[in-house]
């Protein structure tokens, strides 16, 4: 009975955790990666904080305790990078970020004795590398995801570069960012103490704006300015590292340098390619089949495996080869274009439609819980009042029903105000 009260608290967290529309699906595994992050007490406190940002004023108020002591606990939680700590309208603020990208990344950001990063990063890579729940359930749920790839800025011709809008560039976002801050690469730590790790650098994932402020104040990234942002750029470049960022056109908080064989973005993008997992740039790679020379340099640098070679079918050369892209695998990143040696043989062109992306965090929060049936959980968000989570559960099966009986339960209701939030998510 001791045992399972103990692990009572990580169970509420958990549940708190799963609310946000980027969850964490419950299992032994996570329970202990908690455990090794958040004290007992701290779980149970965290596990009754709203979504939405909060003062240490409301969180006082939500654990029935004095507003310093509110503010002592949460400036603790900040410090670890357990929260987001800004400072708006002249008050700080606080918010629980999510797992990914959150405070499973921030954890292993920097080289740290206050946690066992070799247990912790086992711990991760059996919960996200080795089962599938978690990596499904965060990259492959829904139609609107958490990331995005941004092209490969050196890959444009002069032509499509003037067509690629700004937020379409990682560069763009690093000269615009108001704070940056540049950690180690969780994925690749993790690796390295699991004795897998590549040649990539490590100290070269950039996160940005309010995230970098609080990461960089709390010690966990190293503040850069444009300059050496742009270096890093180049550098990932250079690497042949794929930029994956935050699906958002305003207010960028983190992009990834990521490689194909320990990047779990990547890895996400190869075992569930049927589902999109990662949005793409706005170009495709176009093959010149009359040029390609066979020599495999696309196939072996795709990060998610789609180019292959395939028999060229010419009857003069009965061994030759020739690259083939799968459109619905690729990214659109360009590092193949920038690795053929042919002249031409293959370049970057606009695909048919645009691709989609949310204004900002809130806006793709929004997207995401109305696809993933969690809306509810973002507009009756405290979950402290009885009325909230009376209602919270209300709309959450209503907003489940398939459009015929939802129709019938908005009649029955008779809320203009549900009428309204039922016309707008259908």
């Amino acid at each position: 009975m001791a045992h399972a009260v103990s692990w009572s608290p990580y169970r509420r967290l958990t549940d708190r955790l799963n609310r946000f529309p980027q969850g964490a699906p419950p299992s032994e595994l996570l329970l202990r990666i908690l455990k090794l992050l958040f004290q007992e007490q701290e779980a149970e406190l965290v596990a009754l904080l709203p979504i939405r940002p909060f003062t240490a004023r409301k969180a006082a108020r939500i654990w029935k305790t004095g507003e310093r002591a509110a503010r002592e606990t949460l400036e603790g939680l900040a410090a670890r990078a357990l929260l987001v700590d800004f400072e708006q309208a002249g008050e700080t603020r606080y918010v629980l970020p999510p797992p990914m990208a959150g405070f499973f990344e921030f954890s292993l950001m920097r080289v740290r004795n206050d946690i066992d990063q070799k247990l912790l990063s086992e711990l991760f890579f059996q919960y996200l590398n080795v089962e599938e729940d978690f990596v499904r359930e965060l990259f492959a749920e829904g139609n609107t995801q958490l990331g995005r790839t941004f092209v490969l800025e050196p890959a444009l011709s002069e032509e499509n570069a003037v067509h690629v809008l700004d937020f379409e560039r990682a560069s763009e976002v690093i000269r615009t960012a108001t704070a940056m801050g540049v950690g180690t690469c969780y994925c690749r730590h993790k690796m390295l103490h699991m004795g897998r790790t590549c040649g990539a650098p490590l100290d070269i994932c950039m996160t940005f704006n309010t995230t970098a402020d609080s990461l960089i104040r709390h010690g966990h990234a190293r503040s850069v300015d444009r300059a050496e942002g742009l270096d890093l750029l180049q550098q990932a470049y250079e690497n042949n590292l794929v930029q994956f960022g935050e699906n958002v056109r305003e207010g960028v908080n983190f992009i990834c340098n990521c490689c194909g064989c320990c990047c779990e973005a990547m890895i996400a993008a190869r075992r569930f390619a049927a589902m999109n997992p990662i949005h793409t740039t706005a170009f495709l790679p176009v093959l010149d089949r009359g040029s390609c020379t066979g020599c495999g340099r696309c196939v072996s640098i795709c990060p998610v495996e789609a180019l292959a070679l395939v028999s060229a079918n010419d009857p003069g050369r009965p061994g030759r080869h020739e690259a083939r892209i799968d459109p619905d695998r690729c990214l659109g990143c360009g590092l193949c274009v920038r690795a053929c040696p042919g002249e031409g043989s293959l370049r970057l062109e606009a695909r048919p439609h645009r691709v989609l992306t949310p204004r900002n965090a809130a806006h793709r929060a929004v997207l995401m819980a109305v696809e993933r049936g969690k809306l509810q959980e973002l507009i009756f968000d405290n979950r402290v009042l009885w009325s909230h989570r009376a209602l919270a559960a209300v709309l959450g099966a209503i907003l489940r029903l398939p459009p015929v009986k939802r129709a019938l339960a908005t009649e029955q209701v008779r809320s203009r105000y549900l009428e309204a939030l039922v016309a707008r998510v259908a």
